[in-house]
């Protein structure tokens, strides 16, 4: 296996995550979308321990050179993040301090052309974070039209997802799609080759089905439910997301868990949950990164960063789809 690359991904919000999290020496904190490290690595060298979490198989280089440079303070299991609850118990570690997650593809992901997440670059159609499942591939040679339209507006905001699927299982008749460059042309021809649109016609479509392949938004549910189970009274959680989607699942979730839902109309009783609130606020409404983040690194222009402090209540349970 191959030496990892030096900073392959620059992680985002790094100092707004850590003033969140607040780590210190004999502090337990889940990376639990570890990446290259760069979150881990930083937490780690303020004393901390740290349980990392993926579930892509390409990410142990990382891993391995993180644990050679904090022997005895760092593990790597590879997992989606929904599976953190178990993976914390097979951790051996007695309390959960803190967890971030940066949900969503990294950068170090759309460089490798053979993962096939980019329509810029020429690679086998899968996008799948992990090494099993169905490929991207599979769903757009396999699906019918009202599902491809449904995750293409869905997912994307697609407001021309109708004609995508057209085109597809137009052209997957004849010939089915295995590489990413050729999705992306059916994309550009079917929506008229928006070239001078500020982004490339192909990218709500791409987005969509990336986030089909790895069930991203039930991922993220899960993950803040496992986060919620299993942090400690008083430990810290932290949340970088990219788009819309995501972030409105975290604030829903943060919302309704500080116990701050919107009630109902002022002249009808309001039902009052009887569930004592989870979480309090770390800071109100969500951290974004600022005008020298944004300049030196593109990833950061979209990203936000929520957080919450666990009291000691018990679980809420399931989220709401």
């Amino acid at each position: 296996m191959t030496a990892p690359a030096a900073n392959p991904h620059a992680p985002v919000l790094l100092a707004e995550v850590l003033e969140a999290l607040a780590p210190g020496p004999g502090d337990v904190i889940i990376d639990a979308t570890f990446g290259a490290g760069g979150y881990s690595r930083a937490i780690l060298a303020t004393g901390a321990t740290v349980i990392a979490l993926d579930r892509d198989p390409t990410v142990q280089p990382h891993a391995d050179a993180v644990a050679n440079d904090f022997p005895g303070r760092f593990q790597l299991i590879r997992t989606p993040f929904s599976g953190l609850v178990e993976a914390f118990a097979d951790s051996g570690a007695a309390k959960l301090d803190g967890v971030v997650f940066d949900i969503g593809v990294s950068s170090m992901q759309l460089d490798q052309a053979e993962r096939g997440f980019s329509f810029m670059r020429d690679g086998p159609l899968d996008m799948r974070m992990s090494d099993e499942g169905e490929t991207a591939a599979d769903i757009v040679n396999g699906w019918d039209h009202g599902p491809l339209a449904h995750i293409f507006k869905l997912y994307g905001d697609e407001r021309q997802s109708g004609r995508v699927a057209t085109a597809i299982l137009r052209r997957r008749a004849e010939k089915p799609f295995t590489r990413t460059l050729d999705l992306a042309e059916v994309v550009e021809r079917a929506l008229g080759g928006r070239r001078g649109a500020p982004i490339h016609p192909a990218t709500r479509v791409f987005q969509a089905l990336r986030i089909a392949v790895n069930d991203e938004l039930g991922e993220l549910r899960a993950g803040l439910e496992a986060a919620e189970a299993t942090l400690s009274p008083g430990g810290r959680l932290a949340v970088v997301t990219f788009h819309s989607l995501e972030d409105r699942i975290v604030k829903a979730f943060l919302t309704e868990r500080t116990g701050n839902a919107p009630g109902g109309s002022r002249h009808a009783p309001v039902a009052i949950d009887p569930r004592k609130p989870s979480f309090t606020l770390r800071f109100k409404g969500a951290r974004e990164a600022g005008e020298e983040e944004r300049a030196a690194n593109p990833r950061a222009r979209s990203a936000k960063l929520r957080a919450a402090v666990r009291t000691d209540a018990p679980a809420w349970g399931r989220i709401a789809a």
